[in-house]
């Protein structure tokens, strides 16, 4: 366990010294592609200008013959493509993989200047981010890299959910986590094979109005990952880093993923995977503050001048505690208004 004046220390000779605070850009979107599909590597340059996080991947959705035409192809299009804004993120192959060292020494010598994140599947606890963190020191003092790249899990397995605190807390480099529904399914023995989502058996059943006890019962659908979204925003907010809801894999089902996307904005999520263009949209709206409540942010955090005491706004108590919910709000909104000439129109900012 190293002393809390090492933690912030390189782990490597000539490695950058890591960061204090994870910065904060718009992450509404984590979007996913095939850098081996040369059509989705054709669309790169349009798609980055509509997103806020690109991400190339490297696992589970590129075959097997494909792993390093993956990589190489992601390599061509970081070097090809200006980003601007958008941050460019990679999801390489799981730790137990026989490709994950060949991605990571290819990555960070050739593109390491380009990449934001990397993103480490099937995380199960801080030895994994150990292991990435050392490993990443070593590759970026040889690369020469004046910036660190910083480190996204994923939560999938049982075991990661129950390490999630520890994991969150592993590194200075850590970024953020996400949920990885499907695999995390699979790990606990849910019998569901949806990907992200809800399911229509996991309900709850009003009471009987009388002696007739089948018919007349509302039916009320649960949220199957109510728990380990909040345990992981929990996580994530207590070490200062990042929570993501993770892929909703309904294509099709767009009002689903809108409101999946929605609980997890309302949990403290500050984005979700988008793995088709139609979920870019869905993404940007939900995890952008509505002007409405933006209006309402300001309102509070104007009358509440040093943020003490209470006031009555429209007929509701506001005090200290309402005023930080809404300068987080009103952060969000600032920000999202620097990058959006639209949403910085609509929030008056």
């Amino acid at each position: 366990m190293r002393s809390p004046r090492a933690f912030f220390r390189p782990l490597a000779v000539g490695a950058p010294v890591p960061n204090v605070d994870i910065p904060f850009k718009p992450s509404r979107m984590i979007h996913f592609f095939d850098p081996s599909n040369e059509k989705m590597a054709a669309k790169v340059p349009s798609i980055a200008a509509k997103v806020d996080i690109l991400l190339g991947n490297l696992e589970d959705a590129v075959k097997t013959d494909r792993k390093e035409a993956a990589r190489q192809g992601l390599v061509e299009i970081a070097k090809a493509n200006d980003f601007g804004h958008t941050q460019l993120w990679t999801r390489v192959n799981s730790l137990d993989s026989p490709w994950v060292l060949d991605d990571l020494i290819t990555l960070v010598t050739q593109i390491g200047d380009k990449l934001d994140v990397i993103m480490v599947p099937k995380v199960e606890g801080p030895q994994d981010i150990h292991y990435v963190d050392r490993l990443l020191a070593q590759l970026e003092a040889r690369a020469g890299l004046k910036r660190q790249i910083l480190v996204h899990a994923i939560l999938e397995t049982a075991e990661g959910v129950a390490n999630v605190e520890q994991i969150a807390a592993a590194s200075p480099r850590m970024q953020g986590i996400s949920l990885g529904p499907a695999d995390l399914a699979a790990s606990r023995r849910m019998k569901t094979t949806r990907v992200g989502g809800g399911h229509p058996g996991y309900l709850v059943r009003q009471d009987p109005a009388g002696d007739d006890l089948t018919e007349g019962r509302a039916v009320y659908q649960q949220d199957l990952w109510h728990y380990t979204i909040a345990r992981m925003v929990d996580a994530c907010a207590m070490n200062g880093i990042l929570p993501f809801y993770g892929p909703f894999g309904d294509i099709r089902d767009v009002v689903a993923c809108e409101d999946q996307f929605r609980n997890a904005f309302l949990l403290g999520c500050v984005g979700a995977w988008s793995l088709h263009p139609v979920q870019i949209d869905i993404a940007k709206r939900v995890f952008s503050p509505s002007p409405e409540d933006v209006a309402h942010a300001k309102r509070v955090v104007e009358a509440m001048g040093d943020g003490s005491g209470a006031v009555m706004i429209d007929g509701k108590m506001e005090d200290d505690a309402s005023c930080k919910q809404n300068i987080v709000m009103l952060d969000l909104a600032k920000a999202l208004a620097e990058r959006d000439p639209e949403l910085a129109a609509a929030y008056d900012l």
